[in-house]
């Protein structure tokens, strides 16, 4: 059953369970969707859900608005229950390609972690006959608006629960995300890797540093200093960017204006963007050599993204010294995963004992659609085939940086 905002059944205001029984396999007719074009009418249920540990910040309430309100998104919410009672809400927006019409989770390019939003204790109780029953009636929801659903960056299992999209169709990730578990102290987390090296390389930069004059590690606690240093963040990444020859995935006005807009709503759980940086002292005093943006949620901290001024202070490795600090503060906090994101990088291992294969899970709606899962699953075989040569992959990200400069040059997308 598919209902538009005008005719959605039920109460707007009904809470989530703290325990929803699903049970029977056969859940023909049991699902009920309601399609959303507007985030207002989800509010309370869709707050109360971002309040569950095992759903994802990134779709949090204020993470898909802020987003949705800087790119002008095209909204296409769906709100399923089950038995009548809220089961989940996946929060999507609507791309439109030259053959393809395609719902994706909402601001998934700059996403490390997503799970839909479901209510309390269903992967406990999900079976795939359940899974499939609510694949089919998602697809069926989404008929007249999109050709295909994709959603990718999906943990199969997380923090000890089995995502309920874990049986849908899907082909792996390129990238894994990474994690360190936080043991309540600087000396216990270091325990589970090698903690002489890290406290060896962490004294080595603080002398190449006070050699310079000193540093101070700083958290952004104004809207200015947060603002600022997102900036700073900015020129850093694209400097780092063209040094590389890479494209630059943070350079369009829409998505500073919505890291912008993160940094701007500094109080909740989850916060969704808290600027930590080190910056020096003496000669180059002000100067900020490097910045990290974490989203912390419950006892979970997402570094979204960092960068390091090379020029200044790249010798002293101040991106490797701002991890130990924070990972230092947020231990003694309480916190107790920090989690590094998607992207396989030498400093991830060095630093993670936990690695997390994803998936993305593809869904047709239509005829075209069953042509573009086909495509997703070639381009993603394609990245991991490119990614295990370099020099395919140095041209490949060589020809993205090109595409790019074209749509900035003439101002319209590919």
């Amino acid at each position: 059953m598919t209902n538009s905002d005008l005719t959605m059944e039920g109460s707007g205001d009904r809470r989530p369970r703290a325990s929803l029984r699903v049970g029977p396999a056969d859940a023909t007719g049991r699902f009920a969707i309601s399609v959303h074009r507007t985030m207002e009418p989800l509010e309370s249920e869709w707050r109360a859900l971002d309040s569950l540990a095992g759903n994802s910040l990134h779709h949090a309430y204020d993470w898909c608005r802020a987003w949705a309100e800087t790119h002008g998104s095209d909204l296409l919410l769906l709100r399923v229950a089950f038995d009548g009672e809220l089961f989940l809400i996946l929060p999507l927006e609507l791309r439109r390609g030259r053959l393809f019409r395609t719902a994706r989770l909402i601001g998934t390019e700059h996403s490390n972690l997503n799970t839909g939003l479901f209510a309390a204790d269903i992967s406990a109780a999900f079976t795939p006959a359940l899974a499939q029953a609510l694949a089919r009636d998602i697809t069926r929801a989404l008929h007249g608006f999109a050709d295909v659903l994709i959603i990718e960056r999906i943990p199969s299992e997380w923090r000890g629960g089995v995502s309920p999209f874990a049986t849908l169709p899907g082909v792996a990730n390129p990238n894994s995300s990474f994690q360190l578990p936080l043991l309540g102290s600087i000396q216990l987390t270091l325990a589970q890797i090698n903690a002489k090296r890290r406290r060896k390389k962490m004294r080595i930069s603080e002398r190449r540093l006070a050699e310079m004059g000193g540093y101070d590690y700083v958290i952004a606690r104004t809207p200015g200093e947060t603002q600022a240093l997102l900036d700073t963040f900015f020129r850093q990444k694209a400097t780092r960017f063209a040094t590389l020859g890479l494209p630059d995935v943070f350079q369009d006005a829409e998505t500073q204006a919505f890291f912008h807009a993160l940094a701007s709503r500094q109080d909740g759980d989850p916060q969704l963007m808290q600027l930590n940086a080190i910056r020096l002292k003496g000669e180059h005093d002000g100067q900020v050599v490097a910045i990290a943006g974490l989203s912390l949620k419950g006892d979970h901290v997402i570094c979204q993204f960092g960068s390091i001024d090379e020029a200044l202070a790249g010798d002293a490795s101040p991106g490797e010294l701002l991890f130990y600090r924070m990972i230092e503060r947020l231990s003694a906090q309480g916190l107790r995963l920090f989690d590094f994101g998607v992207g396989d990088q030498p400093y991830k291992r060095s630093w993670c004992t936990i690695e997390t294969p994803l998936r993305d899970i593809a869904l047709p709606v239509t005829f075209w659609g069953h042509l573009a899962v086909l495509r997703h699953y070639l381009v993603v075989r394609a990245k991991v085939a490119a990614k295990s040569n370099k020099a395919v992959y140095a041209r490949l990200q060589r020809a993205r940086r090109f595409r790019q400069g074209k749509v900035d040059t003439q101002g319209a997308p590919d």
